[in-house]
């Protein structure tokens, strides 16, 4: 059992976590032909899409109501209204999702009374889904946001039904998923001849393709009707334990069960989520799953002298920090120093003795003298004073490209991170360091072969 802490500091100092908000749109962003907009200033709206932009290195689609200094005191809903109207005729998206920010939450403004008002004075905008979800950014962080949002898609356009399609299944993917991790996700289901509906599917709209003809809107993602039809599926899988309260609120309006994993990374959550789908669907597991699993031994074999013993320290969202920490634990590495941003109930069963709730100064203090320092690219300046070995993992990465395509899903996830990090620790040690390696005397040809025995 991990002992958890609050740090006390007077200020934060470069801060490790997201805001709501931004998590918030991002779940928005997995949603088919979708303008995700954030109610709350023009600025608010601007730190979130520079943001996404330096990560994923593409368009963003992403509006704001542009609250002023006198609609934020006077009240701000005949904005959401302006800006609802603006996007319909300009875009024409089949949702919008509206995320609040804590310039309107400090102002108290009753959101979703007034999207009712809204829906019966424009009969025109049936068709439109509009879904608001409460994302105040003096609170909680940006796994939070993405959480409630998804709870909200759930609540407000998944349908009852009473029919079930045979091998049909729901992912509710949490933030700390990649669109390469989802990707893995669909073709693994699709193997055991499932339907799959992942909400949010970033990885059809922020993967990085080229769309064939421009759209103002998401380039692809979960459709409005699929999430509609999310009570007829047999079972309901959560991935990451911020997807609990989704899954109980599909489980309440439909009637669904549902299980959860709380892990994606490593052999025995792969084992578990395959043997799941092996039971639903009623095949057996595919022969190439079996030698998958044979190349992640394979890979801990020949990783395993650089893990045991290595010290790391880990500063990410909660469920990603279980998520690799766990892993790290299994591979005989040490978690010296864990710093997150938000409470979950995981954080009490971290394989280390303490996680703090604080920022990257904090993870800083306590990475003295580890091996490794694992947290997003804001972290990279912490570990070059330290001089130790550094991985970027989470949101946001600007100074690397391909974020988006990391796999940490599945055994062959597991088999590229083991690979991934052991080069890296291997790299630390003298001897494997190819600029450590002695040049050729005069006494010696640097052409010639090498001499055995």
């Amino acid at each position: 059992m991990s002992t958890v802490i609050q740090s006390r500091k007077a200020c934060t100092v470069n801060p490790l976590k997201m805001s709501q908000p931004i998590g918030g749109a991002l779940a928005f962003m997995g949603i088919a032909d979708c303008m995700p907009m954030l109610h709350g200033s023009q600025g608010c709206t601007a730190f979130g899409l520079v943001l996404f932009q330096r990560h994923f290195n593409e368009g963003i689609p992403m509006q704001t109501t542009a609250m002023s200094e006198v609609a934020t005191v006077m009240g701000g809903l005949d904005n959401i209204g302006s800006a609802i109207l603006n996007i319909q005729q300009r875009t024409k998206p089949a949702i919008i999702g509206i995320c609040s920010t804590g310039v309107t939450e400090t102002k108290g403004d009753d959101v979703d009374g007034y999207l009712k008002n809204f829906r019966a004075t424009h009969p025109e905008l049936d068709r439109l889904a509009l879904v608001y979800v409460s994302t105040p950014d003096f609170k909680d962080a940006f796994q939070d946001g993405w959480a409630k949002a998804v709870e909200s898609m759930v609540k407000g356009l998944a349908e009852p039904s009473s029919a079930r399609r045979e091998g049909s299944v729901n992912f509710l993917v949490g933030s700390h998923l990649t669109a390469a991790d989802i990707e893995e996700l669909r073709e693994i289901s699709e193997s055991f001849g499932l339907e799959a509906t992942i909400l949010p599917d970033i990885s059809g709209s922020m993967d990085g393709h080229i769309p064939d003809d421009f759209t103002p809107n998401t380039l692809g993602g979960t459709p409005v009707e699929a999430i509609r039809r999310m009570g007829e599926a047999e079972l309901t899988i959560a991935l990451g334990e911020q997807m609990r309260p989704g899954a109980e609120a599909l489980m309440a309006k439909t009637g669904q069960p549902y299980v959860l994993f709380d892990r994606i990374t490593g052999i025995e959550a792969t084992d578990q989520l395959l043997d799941c789908l092996s039971q639903l669907s009623g095949q057996p597991v595919p022969g190439k799953y079996r030698r998958q699993r044979s190349q992640v031994i394979d890979a801990m074999l020949d990783s395993h002298f650089f893990f045991g013993g290595k010290k790391i320290a880990i500063g990410a969202e909660p469920d990603l920090l279980w998520n690799i920490g766990s892993w790290f634990s299994e591979m005989g590495a040490i978690i010296t120093a864990a710093v997150t941003t938000t409470h979950s109930p995981l954080l009490e069963q971290m394989p280390c003795e303490e996680v703090l709730i604080g920022d990257l100064e904090d993870l800083e203090a306590r990475s003295a003298g580890c091996d490794l320092l694992i947290t997003h690219s804001h972290g990279r300046q912490a570990a070059a004073r330290l001089n130790i070995a550094f991985l970027r993992m989470g949101l946001p990465i600007f100074d690397q490209l391909g974020a988006a395509h990391r796999l940490s899903l599945g055994y062959r996830g597991a088999r590229d991170l083991t690979f991934e990090i052991g080069n890296l620790l291997m790299a630390q040690e003298e001897e494997n360091r190819p600029d450590s390696w002695p040049l050729p005397t005069e006494d010696h040809d640097a052409h010639a072969p090498f001499a055995f025995g």
